[in-house]
């Protein structure tokens, strides 16, 4: 029998609808300015500063959808619409011909660095300038723990290849 769980007290709704509120802001005025600066949407930016951050500058498509907690048909398609910009390239996978890698570009990278500076100044402008030092601590630890909880379910994409196989058919992403 499913346990129904205790109804939230009113500091866990308080913290629920400020986080879900202020990261709701805060995600309006980063896309806005990605869009201005770099014509990229925000899974767009998430790809290309994922690929810019990877040593070699490349990962497999299933680990960024992972990574970015987005469908990989969605992934595939931003994908596909930053290979169009020369922002990336697609490429079958050295260690797994199922899966495609997807590698940053020299244009990727410029990108970046054109959009980074307006993105630091909106995440300083609205997240952090409200906090002190040992705020931005404590809202680094807290969220950390939390989306180490939430992790631990498996990735989205993983789950859903579970699912088919043990229906009888493979996924070959």
């Amino acid at each position: 029998m499913t346990r129904t769980p205790p109804p939230l007290d009113p500091t866990q709704l308080a913290a629920y609808f400020a986080l879900i509120e202020a990261s709701s802001l805060l995600r309006h005025a980063v896309e806005q300015q990605l869009r201005d600066a770099g014509d990229l949407s925000y899974v767009q930016f998430q790809l290309l500063a994922t690929l810019g951050d990877a040593p070699a500058g490349c990962a497999r498509m299933t680990d960024l959808a992972d990574g970015v907690v987005y469908s990989r048909s969605g992934l595939t398609y931003q994908a596909q619409t930053l290979e169009k910009r020369g922002l990336v390239t697609r490429t079958p996978s050295a260690d797994d011909e199922r899966s495609v890698t997807v590698t940053i570009t020299a244009d990727g990278r410029a990108v970046l660095a054109a959009v980074f500076p307006g993105h630091v100044a909106v995440l300083d402008d609205l997240l952090f300038a409200a906090l002190s030092r040992a705020d931005v601590e404590t809202l680094a630890d807290v969220l950390g723990r939390a989306r180490d909880h939430m992790r631990r379910t498996p990735p989205r994409s993983a789950a859903s290849r579970r699912r088919r196989r043990t229906a009888g058919t493979d996924d070959a992403s």
